[in-house]
């Protein structure tokens, strides 16, 4: 029953989107434009970027995309539709279906922006198999605590200040993780010398997915 109710759900999440294509092309155009003035800022036509900072902004870039693009999770979604949400499927089902979706859309902005973005700028990675695992460990990360903080602002009134307050202190630590496992990524390193930090991000994916399975239900109901 779960698994039929996310199946739904998910599907009309996919042709909301598909109705409203001017939301995901500008997120494209956000991370195009992004990309490009800090190409034109550190002038790059002679040379190529530091590492370290080749690391550092696009990862502040990602994390920009995935607080722009996950923040309407249940913004858009009007009182009316979430009262007739309440009556037909589960919370469960409501919270399981915004976060993969929200992980798909994150994986397509960052695939697409880790494209652009290497050939606009160069790419040092050196390991890149650990880079795009790193990449897809971090989209579900930003997915699943945004799209939980999401819920909690939209109960408050969509309280975008509230949203940021309340993910700092999830997403900080996912993003520091993300940058120093791409920095080995970038080094070359051994992927032995990650593993601890691929593991505890994994378990910080775990642990707010599992609590937002759990205690959306009690938020839905408030």
């Amino acid at each position: 029953m779960l698994i039929r109710e996310i199946h739904i759900l998910l599907k009309k999440e996919i042709v909301l989107e598909w109705r409203q294509r001017y939301a995901f092309n500008g997120m494209l155009l956000y991370v195009a434009s992004t990309i490009l003035v800090c190409y034109l800022s550190f002038n790059l036509k002679m040379a190529q970027l530091n590492p370290i900072t080749w690391n550092a902004l696009f990862w502040i870039i990602m994390l920009f995309t995935a607080v722009n693009a996950i923040a309407k999770s249940f913004v858009q979604e009007n009182a009316g539709r979430l009262l007739y949400y309440y009556s037909v499927v589960s919370a469960q089902g409501i919270i399981l279906s915004k976060i993969i979706y929200n992980t798909g859309l994150m994986l397509l902005l960052t695939g697409l922006g880790y494209l652009f973005y290497s050939t606009v700028l160069g790419n040092p990675v050196g390991d890149h198999s650990l880079f795009l695992m790193n990449l897809l460990l971090a989209s579900v990360g930003f997915s699943t605590t945004l799209t939980m903080v999401s819920g909690i602002a939209a109960k408050a009134g969509n309280n975008t200040m509230l949203m940021a307050i309340l993910s700092f202190p999830v997403i900080i630590p996912i993003l520091l993780l993300t940058i120093k496992i791409s920095k080995n990524a970038i080094d070359g390193l051994d992927r032995s010398v990650s593993h601890q930090d691929i593991i505890t991000l994994l378990a910080i994916n775990v642990l707010v997915a599992t609590l937002s399975f759990i205690l959306f239900p009690y938020l839905w109901r408030s």
